[in-house]
């Protein structure tokens, strides 16, 4: 007997965990990055109640490959909201593609977490400002500099001790040997490298990086300049796109040089922070370079999750803020006032490199 009420109590707890999981389903598969929500291990926080994808033969090897039952699988994006009734949705196609998704989900009440940058031009990231605001939906973008321990340790040393001082220059390095030559899948190549279904090609994959940590260093700030220099070491690879991208972005007292590349030797994501007293430079996840005195050398630190609040799962933060356990400030590096902004400075980019001049910012652009 007292096995039984052990078992019963387990099943209830199972019953309540699911209960309280947050109710997600997944729109496009295309993206290199859709294995972390199709292979996260369950862990009854997230459940996953469908996918969408157009494209039949990649769904159902995609369903194949994760175990995903047939029925939870649609080739119609409304018919799956609909039917499945999921209480957020993780878009994972091409960037393009969230304006497609935000149109479907925000008029339904579903809450969306897009792949960064969270669209591929300015006139589809004002529209799904718009639908959002409208419909009172949190849309949410995810980048993987979001969960790095030293990205978030960095602004509590600026902000909580003003460890640098006064913030100067930023440069920040982001990329990869190139999407071919990391093994990009047919399906994720055939839009990353495409001008329109990407809306670009490094300035665009990896520039995005840099214009939202500086948008949130800035706090939303609008900065008053956008220089850009884009390359194509590789045409016979990517001929469409450019596939090397320096920003630089100017505010009235700091600057910030973004380097995005698919021409670096080695996969990078780094930040360094220069300020009027010292420097903070995020050399990855976990590896802070600090100095702030002299003659003291710079002192290696290592950060972790245990040192810093910050959320390693991007699914879990969703969860919390659709269940209003946390409010993103407008200028985080999820929020949608910061991302809208990012595609400000992006647009701003793009100008640049096909004009060759500065693009002055007005209010508003």
């Amino acid at each position: 007997m007292k096995r039984y009420y052990i078992f019963l109590l387990l099943m209830l707890a199972q019953v309540c965990a699911s209960a309280q999981a947050l109710r997600v389903a997944v729109a496009g598969v295309s993206h290199g990055h859709s294995g972390w929500i199709l292979g996260r291990a369950n862990r009854n926080d997230i459940q996953l109640a469908g996918i969408y994808e157009k494209d039949t033969a990649l769904a159902g090897k995609v369903a194949r490959q994760y175990h995903i039952p047939p029925q939870q699988v649609y080739h119609d994006l409304g018919r799956m909201l609909d039917a499945v009734k999921p209480q957020a949705v993780l878009a994972f196609g091409s960037v393009y593609s969230h304006r497609e998704v935000v149109e479907a989900c925000a008029p339904r009440g579903i809450h969306v977490m897009v792949e960064k940058p969270l669209a591929a031009n300015l006139p589809d990231a004002l529209a799904m400002d718009s639908l959002a605001r409208q419909y009172g939906i949190h849309l949410l973008t995810n980048y993987e500099t979001s969960w790095y321990p030293t990205v978030a340790k960095t602004f509590q040393l600026l902000e909580d001790s003003s460890f640098a001082g006064r913030v100067r220059k930023v440069v920040i390095h982001d990329g990869h040997q190139g999407p071919q030559e990391i093994g990009c899948s047919p399906a994720f190549l055939s839009w990353l490298t495409d001008p329109v279904l990407n809306g670009g090609g490094a300035l665009m994959d990896f520039g995005c990086y840099g214009a939202n940590l500086m948008t949130r260093l800035m706090k939303n700030r609008m900065p008053v300049a956008v220089t850009a220099v884009t390359r194509q070491y590789k045409p016979d690879r990517y001929p469409k796109v450019d596939d090397d991208a320096t920003i630089i972005v100017d505010y009235p007292d700091a600057q910030c040089i973004i380097q995005a590349s698919w021409n670096w030797t080695f996969s990078r994501k780094d930040m360094e922070v220069y300020g009027d007293k010292g420097y903070i430079i995020a050399a990855d996840k976990n590896t802070l370079v600090l100095r702030n005195r002299e003659p003291a050398p710079a002192v290696i630190r290592q950060v972790t999750a245990t040192d810093i609040p910050v959320y390693e799962d991007p699914f879990l933060y969703l969860a919390a803020v659709v269940k209003g356990k946390e409010t993103p400030p407008p200028y985080g590096l999820y929020a949608l006032p910061n991302n809208v902004l990012v595609l400000r400075i992006l647009e701003a980019a793009k100008e640049s490199a096909r004009t060759g001049k500065k693009v002055l910012f007005t209010v508003q652009r």
